[in-house]
This record gives C-alpha cells, sequence and structure tokens, in this order.
C-alpha cells in the first residue's frame, strides 16, 4: 500500500481556518492524507471554528495551536497557506 500523502495547512496563529482546513482534510480524506496544520504565531483554538466544525458533523475541540518551528523536520508533500501573513 502506497503512504499517505502529506499536507500542511499553514496560517498565523492556527486558530481558525487552518484548523478547520487540517479537520475537513482529516474527516474527508484521512485515509489518503496525513494533515497537519500549524501557526506562524500560535494561539489557541477559537471556540466558534469547533462550533461551526461540530455543525458539520466534525469534531475538532481536542486539536491545539501549533507553531511551525516543530514541524519544520517533516518531509511534507504539499504546504498550503490560508491567509496572506502565513506565507
Amino acid at each position: 500500500m502506497p503512504s499517505k500523502k502529506r499536507v500542511l495547512f499553514i496560517c498565523t496563529n492556527n486558530s481558525a481556518r487552518s484548523k478547520m482546513a487540517e479537520g475537513l482534510l482529516r474527516h474527508l480524506y484521512g485515509d489518503k492524507y496525513e494533515v497537519y496544520s500549524a501557526g506562524t504565531n500560535p494561539t489557541k483554538v477559537n471556540p466558534y471554528a469547533v462550533q461551526v466544525m461540530a455543525k458539520r458533523g466534525i469534531d475538532i475541540s481536542a486539536h491545539s495551536s501549533k507553531s511551525l518551528q516543530k514541524l519544520l523536520d517533516r518531509k511534507l508533500d504539499f504546504i498550503i497557506t490560508v491567509c496572506d501573513r502565513g506565507k
């Protein structure tokens, strides 16, 4: 079986957009992708993001914001920025 492609979503705070993207991709295609998200200046997961995802049946309540520095040593196939400051 081929290995999963690794995807990283980056946003400034890793609190909403990147967390939602991570949760959505993992929910829809977790069997095909290893999914990560991180921020250039991580804070905490926005409770509104958790609430919106829960309405879609996706639980991201256990997610935490992570620093981009923690993922720099990983081999990644795709890096996607979801905000201009994350570039």
